[in-house]
């Protein structure tokens, strides 16, 4: 639903969906260290192997297997291993809050992204310089 498509939205509606995508972008990154969690813990737990065989061929059998028997597999979060949690996240906090972010910049400025960085960019180049040139507009991504 567009509320307004004949009119450009208002500097504070601008200003506010903006800080909506600012928050999400905050997000992406936050997505980004969850799944850098999810890789390093699954690349711990394949070297965990290689410690476990150097323990038993430097005659430390009951530490080789104390490590396979209690670390290696072992659910990070009570019946979760790492990719579960990524999921979890995915279908559930990243989805609402991606799909609630376009549903609000489909409604309030006609899908477009970065509407707030657009007007900044304008407001700050110099007019007539090099390398200052506008570029295109923003514009709804496509669907």
């Amino acid at each position: 639903m567009i509320d307004f498509p004949d009119r450009e939205p208002s500097e504070a509606t601008v200003e506010a969906v903006g800080k909506l995508s600012e928050a999400l972008e905050v997000v992406e990154r936050a997505r980004g260290h969850l799944y850098s969690f999810h890789q390093l813990t699954g690349t711990a737990d394949l070297g965990l192997s290689d410690a476990a065989d150097l323990l038993e061929r430097a005659g430390h059998p009951d530490w080789a297997e104390r490590i396979r028997r209690d670390l290696i597999g072992l659910n990070v979060l009570p019946e979760r291993w790492t990719f579960q949690i990524v999921e979890e996240y995915d279908d559930g906090y990243y989805r609402t809050f991606t799909d609630l972010e376009r549903d609000v910049r489909d409604a309030l400025t006609q899908g477009r992204r970065h509407l707030f960085e657009q007007q900044l960019k304008e407001r700050r180049r110099t007019h007539g310089q090099a390398g200052h040139e506008p570029g295109a507009p923003t514009t709804s991504p496509p669907r």
